[in-house]
C-alpha cells in the first residue's frame, strides 16, 4: 500500500531531522538502561551493606563500598544528562518538523477545490492547523520510546541473570506481557476515545469561532444564553470523550501496576535462595524493567487521537499545492458571457434581482465554481476547460464580502501585489478614497487592523478591499457591490476616481451593484432574470441573459 500524503510528509521530516531523532533515541536507551541498573544496583548495595554490617566489624571492613557507590553516582549522572538531552533533541526535531508541516497543510487547503476550500470555517481550519498537527507530534516524540523500553528490559534481564536464568526469563515475559496488555487495552478503549476527542474538539472550535464572529448579532437578538448553552453542550461532549480517555488510561495504569507487582514478587521469590542482596536486586530490576515500557505504553494511548488527526489531515493534504500562485497576467482579451461578446476595456454592469446569480456568475468567471462548457469564454478559450490559475490571472476581484487578514494595512494590500512599493499602495488607497483615513492613523501603512479589519468601519473595509483589487494589474476588474454601505458623498468620490483609473489603465470592468450611481460609469448592461436556486447552482446555462445597450 502506498503511503498517505501525511506519511510521506512525516517521512521526509524524519529524514531531514534524522540526526536529532537518532540522538533522542540513543539518549532514551541510555535513560532506560541507566534507570534500571541504578535502582537494581542501589537495592543490592543497600541490602548487601546492611548484611555486611550485621555480620560484624570484619565483614563490614572487608565490604567494598567505593566501587558500587561510584557506579551508582555515575548511573545517576548518566540518567539525568541523557534524559535532558533526549527531551531537548527530540522536542526540537519534532517542533521543527511541525513548523514545516503547517505551511504545507495551509498550501494544500488553498489548493483544494474552491467548493471544499470555501467550506472551511475559521474554526475548522484552525483545528486542522493547530489541534490535528499537534496530535501528530507524537509520531516524532514517540520514536525514542521503543529504544528506551528495550534498553530498560535488557538491563533488567541482565541484572536478573545474576540471580538465575529463570528470574531473567520472568522479567522478560512480564515486560512483554505488559506491552501486549497495554496495546490491547489502548485499541479497545483509548483509540475510540482519542478519535472522539479530536472530532468533538474540532466541532467545538468551529462553533466557538462562528459565535465569536456573530457576537454583535447574538447580543442584539438576546441569544447569548442560547449560544452559551450550545457551547456548553459541545464542551460537555468533549469532556465526556476526555473522561472516556481518562478511564482508558486508568485501566492501562491498573494493568501496568498489577504486572509490575506480580513481576517484582515473582523475581524476589525466585531469587530468594541466592541471598537477600540478589533478591533485592532482582525485585528492583523487575520493577524498573516493567516500568521502563511505560513510555511505549503512553504512545499506545495516544494512537487514537493521532490516527484521527492523520485521517483529517490526509483529507486536506491530498490536494497538491500549485507550483506558483498565479500565472502571468495575460494580455487583454475579449469575454463571451453566455452568448454575448465584450471587447477588452468595456465596462459592463451585471444586474438582476437578488438571487438571480450575479455573484455566482463572477465566481464562475474566476473558476471558483464550475461552469457549463461553452457558457463562458475568454478570447478563444473555454473557461470551463482553462487552468484555474490562467483564468484567475485575467481578473482582479473585489468580492462583496472581502476578507481581511489580522495584519497591517500594507499586509492586506500586498496580498494582491507582494512586491508593491509604498507609493503603489498610497496610489491604490487614493483611488479607493481611503488615503486620508490611513494617513491620519498613527502608524500609516503599518497601522494594525485586527481580525478581519475590526478596527475599520464597514465602508472602510470595503474600500480597503477595493484598493487591494486596484493593485493587481489584470485586464479585467471585477467588483461586487463596491459602494455598498457608503454615504452618497463618499460613493461619488470613489466612483469618480474609479472612472479616472479605468481611463488611465484601460482595464475592462465587470460590476455588480444594486445602487444606481455605479451604473453610470458602465457602457453596457447584462440583466440576469431570476432562476430557481437549485437549478442555478447546477450550471450557468439556466440563466437568461438579456443584453441592452445604454
Amino acid at each position: 500500500m502506498s503511503p498517505s500524503p501525511l506519511q510521506t510528509l512525516i517521512r521526509a521530516q524524519r529524514r531531514r531531522h534524522a540526526q536529532g531523532l537518532l540522538l533522542a533515541a540513543v539518549c532514551a536507551a541510555v535513560v532506560g538502561a541507566a534507570s534500571t541498573l541504578l535502582l537494581g544496583l542501589s537495592g543490592w548495595f543497600i541490602t548487601a551493606s546492611a548484611l555486611a554490617g550485621a555480620a560484624g566489624l570484619a565483614a563490614a571492613q572487608a565490604f567494598n563500598v567505593l566501587l558500587p557507590s561510584a557506579a551508582i553516582r555515575l548511573l545517576a549522572i548518566l540518567r539525568t544528562g541523557a534524559r535532558y538531552a533526549e527531551r531537548l533533541s527530540g522536542h526540537i526535531a519534532a517542533l521543527r518538523a511541525l513548523a514545516a508541516i503547517r505551511p504545507v497543510l495551509f498550501a494544500a487547503m488553498a489548493a483544494s477545490p474552491p467548493g471544499e476550500a470555501l467550506a472551511f470555517s475559521s474554526g475548522e481550519a484552525s483545528s486542522r492547523l493547530v489541534q490535528d498537527v499537534d496530535a501528530v507530534e507524537t509520531r516524532f516524540i514517540r520514536l525514542s520510546a521503543p529504544w528506551g523500553a528495550a534498553a530498560a528490559v535488557m538491563a533488567g534481564v541482565a541484572l536478573a541473570a545474576l540471580a538465575g536464568w529463570l528470574v531473567a526469563l520472568t522479567i522478560l515475559l512480564s515486560a512483554g506481557g505488559a506491552v501486549l496488555v497495554a496495546s490491547a487495552l489502548a485499541r479497545r478503549f483509548s483509540a475510540p476515545a482519542g478519535r472522539e476527542i479530536q472530532t468533538r474538539m474540532g466541532a467545538l472550535k468551529d462553533v466557538a469561532a462562528g459565535f465569536a464572529a456573530a457576537a454583535p448579532e447574538l447580543r442584539a437578538y438576546g441569544l447569548e444564553a442560547w449560544a452559551g448553552e450550545t457551547l456548553a453542550a459541545r464542551g460537555q461532549a468533549v469532556d465526556a470523550a476526555r473522561l472516556d480517555a481518562a478511564r482508558a488510561r486508568g485501566w492501562i495504569a491498573l494493568a501496568q501496576a498489577a504486572t509490575l507487582g506480580l513481576a517484582t514478587a515473582a523475581a524476589i521469590a525466585l531469587a530468594a535462595p541466592r541471598g537477600a542482596a540478589l533478591a533485592a536486586l532482582a525485585g528492583l530490576a523487575a520493577a524498573m524493567a516493567v516500568d521502563g515500557v511505560s513510555n511505549l505504553v503512553a504512545a499506545f494511548d495516544q494512537n487514537g487521537a493521532a490516527d484521527e488527526a492523520a485521517d483529517r489531515l490526509d483529507a486536506v493534504l491530498r490536494h497538491a499545492p500549485a507550483a506558483a500562485a498565479l500565472a502571468p497576467h495575460p494580455p487583454a482579451q475579449s469575454l463571451r458571457l453566455l452568448g454575448e461578446a465584450f471587447a477588452p476595456g468595456e465596462r459592463i454592469a451585471i444586474l438582476g434581482p437578488s438571487g438571480a446569480g450575479k455573484t455566482t456568475l463572477l465566481e464562475r468567471l474566476l473558476r471558483l465554481r464550475p461552469s457549463a462548457p461553452g457558457a463562458l469564454r475568454m478570447g478563444d478559450a473555454d473557461l470551463a476547460g482553462l487552468d484555474p490559475r490562467t483564468a484567475r490571472a485575467a481578473f482582479s476581484y473585489a468580492p462583496q464580502d472581502a476578507a481581511l487578514i489580522a495584519g497591517s494595512v500594507a499586509d492586506n494590500l500586498r496580498l494582491a501585489a507582494p512586491q508593491a512599493s509604498a507609493e503603489d499602495l498610497w496610489a491604490a488607497l487614493h483611488d479607493a478614497a481611503l488615503d486620508d483615513r490611513i494617513r491620519a492613523a498613527p502608524a500609516g501603512l503599518d497601522a494594525w487592523l485586527g481580525d478581519n479589519g475590526e478596527r475599520l468601519s464597514g465602508g472602510e473595509r470595503r474600500r480597503l478591499a477595493l484598493a487591494r483589487a486596484y493593485l493587481r494589474p489584470a485586464p479585467w476588474l471585477v467588483l461586487d457591490e463596491p459602494t455598498e454601505g457608503l454615504d452618497a458623498a463618499t460613493e461619488a468620490l470613489v466612483l469618480d476616481r474609479l472612472r479616472a483609473r479605468l481611463d488611465r489603465t484601460a482595464q475592462g470592468l465587470l460590476l455588480v451593484s444594486h445602487r444606481p450611481a455605479p451604473l453610470a460609469i458602465c457602457d453596457r448592461r447584462l440583466v440576469l432574470a431570476g432562476a430557481p436556486a437549485a437549478r442555478r447552482e447546477q450550471a450557468v446555462a439556466p440563466l437568461l441573459i438579456l443584453h441592452e445597450a445604454r
